[in-house]
């Protein structure tokens, strides 16, 4: 990543928060790359499905069993 990507932190937050607080951060600033960490396994198939339909590009880190991290590049 060449610029520094802005994070978001959804770490606590069930789904459907961490893809809306995407939504937010992308209202705000739509270019650029994110960092969304999320701790809810089922944020996985949101923010992908989001991301693919947006042509956005989405790369998936399992930190552990309960964090997950989405690079986002817009």
């Amino acid at each position: 990543m060449s610029q520094i990507a802005r994070v978001i932190d959804a770490m606590g937050q069930p789904c459907p928060m961490p893809l809306l607080m995407l939504k937010r951060a992308l209202k705000q600033q739509a270019a650029g790359q994110w960092i969304l960490k999320s701790s809810d396994p089922h944020s996985q198939t949101d923010v992908s499905r989001y991301c693919a339909l947006h042509d956005f590009q989405c790369d998936v880190v399992q930190i552990s069993a309960q964090e997950f991290h989405y690079h986002i590049e817009t």
